[in-house]
């Protein structure tokens, strides 16, 4: 198999590394990965200006822009064969929930499949990364699992490990995303001439963390696979707004 990794914490990033030399008992890994921490990234592309790709002593390709420009430039300008699959991770802290509207790594396993391939996010639910090892080799049982069992042309997996050994772990479960109470107030601050300055606020607590979630899951040493449509419409919805539309033109 062919696989193009990236992440969102840079090429530099150790969950990166243990993700690629696992996968290479698999098959062919290109790594092209952000030159450094572009965590909240998002799906941004970067439209402004051209982009510049170096490669690393390691043989990693690194960018100076989004995760999402990396696995753009990674399948239409580095790759001379087209990968198999796109891994984004191994991600530095959890992806649950809410977090996945503004995680990088989320986004970068979204622009794999855009471009049609089968795309898979991991994240390490713990700022430490203690136990990688864990977590490459959930990965690599789930490429299994997806090459038994492809995943729809919309669909994307996000998966977050639980920061424990392997024989800890209390199974896979099938979850979907819990939802986080609004984010804490942004913190006001003066930069050294007396102008303020902003941070954005820390996410806020779990809201909808019951059984079923993604959080509840990783509470409890569960590896949590959330199975993600890269379709947005709300096609329930379809049908009753379209009835008060045509009513506008009345």
């Amino acid at each position: 198999m062919r696989f193009l990794l990236s992440n969102d914490d840079g090429y530099l990033s150790p969950g990166l590394s243990a993700l690629a030399e696992a996968l290479k008992k698999m098959g062919e890994v290109t790594v092209v990965a952000p030159d450094r921490d572009r965590s909240g990234a998002s799906n941004s592309l970067t439209l402004s200006r051209p982009l510049r790709i170096r490669c690393a002593d390691n043989g990693y390709y690194y960018v100076d822009g989004t995760p999402t420009d990396c696995v753009h430039l990674g399948i239409t300008g580095v790759m001379d064969n087209e990968p198999d699959m796109v891994i984004a991770g191994i991600n530095r802290g959890p992806n649950l929930g809410d977090d996945i509207l503004y995680s990088g790594t989320v986004a970068a396993a979204m622009e794999g499949r855009f471009l049609g391939y089968p795309a898979v996010a991991v994240s390490c639910a713990g700022s430490r990364m203690n136990h990688l090892d864990t977590a490459s080799n959930v990965v690599r049982r789930i490429i299994g699992g997806m090459l038994s069992n492809p995943l729809p042309a919309d669909t994307i997996l996000n998966v977050n490990v639980p920061d424990v050994a392997y024989d800890q772990l209390t199974g896979y479960g099938a979850t979907r995303l819990g939802y986080r109470h609004k984010s804490e107030p942004a913190v006001k601050s003066r930069d050294p001439v007396g102008e303020p300055i902003y941070w954005v606020g820390p996410p806020g607590p779990e809201q909808d963390a019951g059984q079923g979630t993604d959080f509840h899951a990783v509470r409890n040493r569960t590896v949590s696979v959330t199975p993600l449509t890269v379709d947005l419409t709300r096609r329930e919805s379809l049908t009753g707004i379209g009835n008060w539309l045509r009513e506008l033109t009345r």
